[in-house]
């Protein structure tokens, strides 16, 4: 077995995990294993390219560091915006913790809430705090290797351009943040599971997701607005709340030992940023235990998380055209609901289509002009709402459960059509319709009842952009395919095409805002493009059974 070049490292500090009570032989074995299995799973954000090179090379969760490097290069330039510490380095910080957060999250949790490796290892004298630390040293692993990869090409520029002094202070703030990131996220899990068990828990867990994705994204943009006031002036006094935003912490340390700045508040903020991560490891380490005995509610099936079924029955018969295509509405309608897979991996997107056509208007709402808004048209940037269908749509060929999809060759359907119709349905009544009401009653409320109208047309207009991402993607059967079929380099160049057709749909439904009853028309206009496109791409009969035996195969 290959021994991985962290593992000859890690050794260097066996005496240290020998005194802390920990097997370290078992526990390195231990991890040998599980970061050989590691090279057999696919990371969300970015897979091989082409399978030839997947089966000849060994990957890892994190076989995209280069990615993750051009990441960071852009990132580099926002070390002199400003000429502030203070500013340069908490807009540094706050990308790099949404970057490594939503990573964590989508990629990660898997691993924090695997109950698999309990069933094999404690029927064996494996002691549980050899088997808790291995499991806590192999996220550490993986996220260390994944912030070096974000944050080290700025880290090396700040060696030759800022001194060893800024160098090794940096280097020290990365890793209190990796430890402060992994902390909060496994502490955040174990108060779930602490109040919820069975079947809720898993639900309550993808929910969290989003307004973690959410309170990243929000927070980042609360970084800059809070420079806006304080003008990056010596008299910076925060506000109690600016306690909570956890990239001004490490900001401050370089104003305090690099900068002179002596006060109260910024003392205060930089200890946060080394006290706050040490407790919290030190808490991590006391409840490890707990948090271990906590997952095994993930294996209990409570009746709290079951569907009854009724409301996808109930839309199925009220959007649907025959009982296939309602089969197929109920079957992805469950499947997205009971896929924990499929939902973490959508899920997080669900977080950001909410907050990202706000980021665009949140200036306004910050600086309390929203008396301006009244007149303006920014509400268009509600379109951008629409992403979640790309992610949403791509998703729908994959399962974990795809070995399943073997009951395609035995049921007899001599079409597509209604399993595409009825797939897609599904997928923009359970997702899509739930997010843009909540964004469109948030705008109304902005903007007023005026853009009610230009609301509906948008609606209208994402349901075109569906069946555009759809004949954009390959065609395949709901949940058929394994999540490491997926070509993400594919879908990254899709998705920028994708994008671009959605900025020219906004950029259409302005032209026609200019003109007098303009939104009526382009209203009108939509309605009737989006029932022939409809009629169009899921005809009654688009495919032979031969077609069918095609498609599948």
């Amino acid at each position: 077995m290959k021994d991985n070049p962290v593992l000859k490292l890690l050794d260097k500090l066996e005496g240290a995990f020998t005194r802390g009570g920990v097997d370290y032989r078992m526990m390195r074995s231990i991890l040998q294993v599980k970061l050989l299995m590691d090279g057999r799973r696919t990371p969300t954000l970015l897979v091989s390219q082409k399978k030839e090179r997947k089966e000849k090379k060994e990957g890892s969760p994190l076989g995209v560091q280069w990615f993750y490097v051009l990441i960071g290069l852009m990132m580099t330039p926002l070390m002199f915006v400003g000429g502030s510490y203070m500013l340069s380095m908490s807009m540094l910080f706050g990308f790099a913790m949404f970057m490594i957060t939503t990573t964590l999250v989508s990629d990660f949790s898997s691993v924090m809430l695997d109950l698999r490796d309990k069933d094999i290892l404690f029927s064996k004298p494996v002691d549980r705090r050899t088997l808790n630390m291995a499991k806590s040293i192999h996220i550490l692993i993986y996220l260390f290797i994944l912030t070096f990869s974000l944050m080290g090409p700025s880290l090396i520029f700040s060696l030759f351009k800022q001194g060893i002094l800024f160098f090794l202070i940096y280097a020290v703030l990365i890793v209190l943040m990796d430890c402060f990131i992994l902390v909060i996220t496994a502490l955040l899990y174990l108060l779930i599971m602490r109040f919820f068990d069975g079947e809720k828990i898993k639900d309550i867990i993808n929910y969290m997701q989003i307004m973690l994705t959410v309170g990243i994204t929000v927070g980042n943009q609360l970084v800059i607005r809070l420079f806006d006031v304080v003008e990056l002036s010596i008299a910076f006094k925060p506000a109690w709340w600016q306690y909570l935003i956890s990239p001004i912490w490490f900001a401050s340390v370089f104003e305090v030992l690099l900068g002179g700045a002596r006060d109260l508040g910024l003392l205060l903020l930089a200890a946060c940023a080394v006290v706050l991560p040490i407790v919290l490891m030190v808490v991590y380490v006391r409840v490890m235990p707990l948090f271990e005995r906590s997952l095994q509610k993930l294996a209990e099936q409570g009746v709290g998380g079951k569907d009854s079924g009724r409301m996808a029955a109930w839309l199925s018969r009220l959007v649907c055209r025959n009982p296939i295509e309602g089969m197929f509405f109920r079957f992805t309608w469950s499947m997205m609901r009971n896929e924990r897979d499929f939902k973490l991996k959508v899920y997080p997107t669900v977080g950001l289509s909410l907050v990202f056509p706000f980021l665009f208007i949140f200036n306004q709402v910050w600086d309390g002009t929203q008396a301006g808004m009244g007149a303006s048209k920014t509400y268009l940037f509600i379109y951008f709402s629409a992403m979640l269908l790309t992610t949403v749509v791509h998703m729908l060929r994959y399962s974990a459960s795809y070995k399943g999809a073997w009951i395609y060759r035995v049921i007899p359907l001599p079409e597509t059509a209604p399993i595409h119709r009825g797939m897609l349905k599904a997928a923009v009544l359970r997702l899509v319709v739930p997010t843009f009401a909540v964004m469109a009653v948030v705008f109304t409320w902005l903007y007023g009842v005026r853009i009610i109208p230009d609301l509906v047309a948008v609606f209208f207009a994402q349901m075109i952009y569906a069946v555009i991402c759809f004949q954009i993607f390959p065609k395949s059967l709901p949940f058929s395919e394994k999540y490491e079929a997926s070509k993400q380099s594919d879908f990254s160049l899709k998705m920028f095409g994708l994008l671009l057709i959605l900025m020219v749909m906004a950029a259409v439904h302005y032209l026609f805002t200019l003109i007098p009853a303009g939104s009526y028309i382009y209203l009108a206009v939509l309605v009737i493009v989006n029932t022939l496109l409809w009629r169009m791409i899921f005809p009654h009969k688009s495919m032979t059974s031969g077609g069918f035996t095609q498609l599948r195969g």
